[in-house]
């Protein structure tokens, strides 16, 4: 299983702004020191099917925005029991698989994702605030394939999604 560290290897800073509730205008800007990195990023994900399953909204918005400014096309899932319905009717290319989920969490989703018809070599990425061995070594037996911690460095996440869907 890989997991990513928490140093940032290039600079990159996000801003945003979110407007009063209700609104689900979220603006993301992406700065970087060099310009080509952001460049790049429009076309790293190259239409790359990604379910993003989070429910804490904020966190949701800001990572599908990111994803989608990088070339992905992003389905979402508020919890583990929708999850495991967008994954059946849509098939991602790769799932982002939020470990504290309301209802059914996101362990549990995953294994019944597993047993899914085409959805067993899925990469899965399990993310998570909790960074312990722990949790790891449950994300593992339950079929994620890789492990992030929150809060959750773009740039690695982004070459950890290349190199899973690459295969």
């Amino acid at each position: 299983m890989q997991h990513l560290s928490k140093k940032p290897q290039r600079i990159l800073v996000i801003q945003s702004s979110q407007r009063l509730k209700g609104d689900q205008d979220l603006r993301v800007e992406v700065k970087s020191r060099e310009s080509t990195d952001v460049q790049l990023m429009a076309n790293r994900g190259n239409g790359v099917r990604v379910l993003l399953v989070e429910d804490t909204e904020d966190n949701r918005l800001m990572m599908r925005r990111l994803l989608e400014l990088s070339g992905y096309r992003v389905s979402e899932a508020v919890n583990g029991v929708e999850a495991v319905t967008v994954a059946e009717r849509e098939t991602p290319d790769l799932i982002l698989m939020d470990l504290s989920l309301p209802m059914v969490d996101g362990l549990a989703a995953t294994r019944q994702i597993r047993q899914l018809p085409d959805m067993a070599k899925v990469p899965i990425i399990a993310v998570s605030a909790h960074d312990t061995a722990d949790f790891h070594a449950e994300a593992l037996a339950a079929g994620c394939d890789a492990y992030v911690t929150k809060p959750v460095d773009y740039t690695e996440l982004e070459d950890l999604i290349s190199d899973l869907t690459a295969k």
